[in-house]
């Protein structure tokens, strides 16, 4: 099963430096997503009012609202119509929150040793049942993560979500980790394209395949970054695969929290409202299994470096 639950005792005991968290970060990298059915982050009841009164009240504020802790901005957020001390408690909350959560992460996580990029932390309101997006923003199909204008140059992108619910379930769908659903992209192995960008053999055969023009970088992409942009937006697209890949439901819970690694495991949103979420990108000379990755993966089909 893709979810991992894992209880409050290993929680404990990871945190006094227990010998646990090799193995539990061996199955994340894998593929599996890390469960904790009552969030190791608690948020202060203050925040979590102020959170849930957003939306109910016709979102004073707006839709997704974004936390850059790098350069501690908020985004997503209409100044115009909302209040500026609602404003400036949002940003505190946020910070807040993506504090917290690095801070839960740096210890639960310690064989990393913090080799990661702090990336958005963002709120989530709205309701994800029957929202009207356009197929490649759509969240209820299955996708690995890419960002179009965030290539992560091989990182892998580890997300921390808290369902702060007060009593609904967030409803997600998840498939077979990478390793086992790039079968259905790639027929072929991967090749890196020449230096004048142009692709032979069975670079071609995979460029036809997954919908590539080329393998070369844009806005300082890498061959690896355009693969996985065109991975999701594939994925998203294909309605064999979206109606007949391997795939399990499972409810996260009011009050849970979950990480994984979202470039590796497929995975849809259904239903629910009101989120949190805080995302790294780990550094690939962090892996405690170095060969799980989609990036080795990758690199191993093609028999070339892809960053």
């Amino acid at each position: 099963m893709p979810v991992s639950s894992i209880a409050a005792d290993e929680v404990e005991e990871i945190l006094k430096g227990g010998a646990l968290a090799r193995a539990w970060i061996a199955r994340l990298e894998a593929g599996e997503v890390i469960y904790f059915p009552r969030t190791p982050v608690p948020i202060p009841q203050q925040d979590l009012d102020f959170l849930l009164g957003q939306h109910q009240t016709d979102s004073r504020l707006h839709k997704n609202i974004a936390y850059k802790p790098g350069i501690d901005r908020l985004s997503g957020v209409d100044e115009k119509s909302a209040e500026q001390a609602d404003v400036e408690q949002m940003h505190s909350i946020m910070r807040r929150y993506s504090k917290s959560v690095t801070a839960f992460l740096a210890v639960f996580l310690a064989p990393y040793r913090q080799r990661w990029t702090l990336d958005y932390a963002s709120y989530r309101p709205i309701e994800e049942q029957g929202r009207d997006l356009a197929t490649r923003k759509r969240n209820d199909l299955l996708h690995t993560d890419a960002f179009p204008t965030r290539p992560t140059r091989g990182a892998r992108i580890l997300r921390f979500f808290h369902n702060i619910h007060p009593t609904r379930t967030r409803d997600w769908v998840l498939g077979e980790p990478f390793a086992h659903v790039i079968g259905d992209f790639v027929p072929g192995k991967l090749a890196m394209p020449h230096a004048d960008g142009a692709l032979t053999g069975s670079g071609k055969k995979l460029a036809q395949a997954v919908g590539l023009a080329a393998l070369v970088p844009q806005w300082k992409r890498t061959p690896y970054d355009s693969f996985m942009m065109e991975l999701h937006n594939t994925m998203k697209e294909d309605e064999r695969f979206q109606r007949e890949c391997r795939k399990e439901s499972f409810q996260f819970p009011a009050g849970s929290s979950w990480m994984v690694y979202t470039e590796t495991v497929p995975h849809s949103v259904l239903a629910g409202q009101y989120a949190l979420e805080q995302t790294f990108l780990v550094r690939p000379e962090a892996m405690v299994t170095p060969g799980s990755s989609p990036l080795a993966i990758l690199e191993k089909m093609a028999g070339a470096p892809l960053i």
